[in-house]
C-alpha cells in the first residue's frame, strides 16, 4: 500500500514476481570511491553492515545481489532485513532497542523527513553527495536533501505515469495509443462500442486514485503549481485543484469509460484491475498505474510484456506536458548502527551505474541513474521506462502524496485517499472533493506542525 503503509511498498509486495538474477565483480574505484584506500579490495575485511527495507521475494533476492556485489570487493559482511509496511515503527523500536540496522532504504520522502526531524539519519558523505551529482538529475539529490542536509540516496525508482493496454484489444477496436488526454477518453468510447469498457478502476485502493489525480493535476497545472501543492502553499480548494478534479470527473462519470461502473470500480482492488484488463476473461481493454503492472502481469499471468501487455506513457491534459511522476527508495545512514563507516561505503557503491547494472540485469528494477547504459536492461519495456524516467531530469516529480503527511497522504479510509473514493462515488461535485480534501490535509499538515 501507499505511505505508510504506502503505495510503492504495496506496490513491491505485488510486484515482486519472478526474475532472474545475476552477479556481477566489480571495479575498485565503483565500490571504493574517493574514500577508498589502495586498489579497494577488502578494505572492509572483519566489517559488517545491515541493511533494512522493504523488500521481499524477488526484490529482496535482487537487492541481496547487490550486497553480495559489495561484498565480493570490500570484505564485507552483509545482512538485509525486511520492515513489512511499518517502517518508521519498527526501525523506531530497534533503534530503541540498540540493535539498529546500519542503512535503512527509506520508501517515501515524508518518512526521510520523519527519520530527519527524529534526528536518526547521519548526513551523507561527501563523495556521495559527489556521485548523486555526477549520476542523477538534480532533483533527486534535492528529494534527498531534508533542511539543506543529504541524507538519502535514491537507488530504485518507479515510473508511474504508464498506462497499460492489451494490443488485441487496440487492434480489435482500431485505435492506436494516445498522445493526449482528451484522445484516450476518445480511445477509450471507441473500445467500448466495440463490447470493451476502457479502463478497470482500483477504486478500492485509494492510493490509485490519488495517483490518477496527480499526473492529470502535473500535466495541466504543471511542475511549479504541483510543488505549491505538494507543500500545501496552496490549498486544496484552489481552483486549479478544482480543475484536475473536473478533469478527472469526466472519466469517473462515463459508464463506458470505467468498467462495472462507480460501484463497480470501489470493489475492485489493485491486482483485480490488472486481471480484469490481462487475465483470462478480460473486463476492460486498459488499466492506469505504474511499471510494477508489468511485473504482475508477466508473474501472475504469464503474458510477455511487450507482446501481450503494452503502455503508453500518461498523456499530456489540455496542453500541458506529459506528466512524469515517480516514487523511489533512498538508502540512508543511522545515527544508531554500530558500522557506520561500512554503511556509507555501501551507498558511495550504490550512487555508482555498476551498483544499479546488477539489479537491472536482473529485472524488476529501474534506476534514475543517468550513467547506467541502458543496455542493462533485460526487456524493451524495462528500458522504455527507465529512459523515460532519465530523459525527464528535473521535470520528474515525486509522488504526490508520498510527499503529503501520511495522515493525509498515505492513511486507508481518511484523507486523500477516502476524499476521491467519495468523488469516484459521485464525481458530478469536484467543488465538494475539493473541499472535503482542503479540509483533510489542513488537519493533517497542522498536526505535523505541533
Amino acid at each position: 500500500m501507499k505511505r505508510t503503509t504506502r503505495s510503492d511498498r504495496k506496490h513491491r509486495r505485488l510486484a515482486a514476481t519472478g526474475a532472474v538474477v545475476l552477479g556481477l565483480s566489480l571495479t575498485a574505484t565503483a565500490c571504493g570511491g574517493s574514500g577508498s584506500s589502495g586498489d579497494g579490495k577488502q578494505e572492509l575485511k572483519g566489517k559488517s553492515v545491515t541493511v533494512a527495507g522493504v523488500w521481499t521475494g524477488v526484490e529482496q533476492k535482487n537487492f541481496k545481489k547487490v550486497l553480495q556485489a559489495f561484498e565480493d570487493e570490500t570484505g564485507a559482511e552483509t545482512n538485509f532485513i525486511s520492515t513489512g509496511d511499518n517502517v518508521s515503527t519498527v526501525i523506531g523500536s530497534k533503534i530503541e532497542g540498540g540493535n539498529a540496522p546500519d542503512v535503512v532504504m527509506v520508501p517515501q520522502p515524508g518518512v526521510l523527513q520523519q527519520f530527519a526531524d527524529k534526528n536518526w539519519l547521519q548526513p551523507l558523505s561527501a563523495t556521495v553527495y559527489e556521485k548523486a551529482g555526477i549520476n542523477f538529475a538534480p532533483v533527486w539529490r534535492d528529494y534527498g536533501t531534508i533542511n539543506g542536509k543529504y541524507y538519502g540516496l535514491y537507488f530504485k525508482a518507479s515510473h508511474k505515469s504508464t498506462v497499460w493496454y492489451s494490443p488485441e484489444a487496440f487492434t480489435q477496436a482500431g485505435v492506436q495509443p494516445p498522445k493526449t488526454f482528451d484522445a484516450m477518453l476518445k480511445n477509450g468510447k471507441t473500445l467500448a462500442d466495440s463490447g470493451l469498457p476502457a479502463f478497470s478502476v482500483a477504486g478500492e485502493d485509494g492510493w490509485t486514485l490519488t495517483d490518477w489525480f496527480e499526473n492529470i493535476y502535473l500535466s495541466q497545472e504543471g511542475p511549479k503549481k504541483y510543488d505549491q501543492l505538494a507543500q500545501h502553499k496552496i490549498k486544496w480548494t484552489d481552483p486549479s485543484v478544482v480543475k484536475a478534479l473536473t478533469t478527472l470527473g469526466t472519466l469517473f462519470k462515463d459508464k463506458n469509460l470505467v468498467a462495472g461502473g462507480n460501484a463497480e470500480a470501489l470493489r475492485t482492488d489493485f491486482p483485480e484491475s490488472v486481471k480484469n484488463v490481462f487475465g483470462s476473461e478480460p473486463k476492460a481493454g486498459m488499466v492506469y498505474e505504474g511499471d510494477f503492472v508489468g511485473g504482475i502481469v508477466s508473474g501472475e499471468f504469464k503474458k510477455k510484456v511487450g507482446k501481450d501487455a503494452k503502455f503508453f506513457g500518461f498523456p499530456a491534459v489540455k496542453g500541458g506536458e506529459a506528466p512524469i511522476v515517480a516514487g523511489g527508495d533512498a538508502a540512508t545512514v543511522l545515527k544508531a548502527g554500530k558500522n557506520r563507516e561500512a554503511a556509507m561505503k555501501l551507498v558511495e557503491f550504490m550512487a555508482t551505474p555498476e551498483a544499479a547494472k546488477i539489479w537491472a540485469e536482473a529485472g524488476g528494477f529501474i534506476s534514475p541513474n543517468e550513467k547506467l547504459n541502458l543496455d542493462a536492461y533485460q526487456d524493451e519495456t524495462s528500458r522504455k521506462t527507465a529512459e523515460s524516467i532519465v530523459k525527464a531530469g528535473n521535470a520528474v516529480r515525486f509522488d504526490l502524496s508520498d510527499l503529503a503527511p501520511a495522515a493525509f497522504g498515505g492513511t486507508q479510509g481518511a484523507g486523500e485517499w477516502k476524499a476521491l473514493q467519495d468523488f469516484l462515488r459521485n464525481p458530478s461535485d469536484p467543488q465538494g472533493a475539493a473541499e472535503k480534501l482542503e479540509a483533510a490535509a489542513a488537519k493533517a499538515y497542522k498536526d505535523t506542525q505541533n
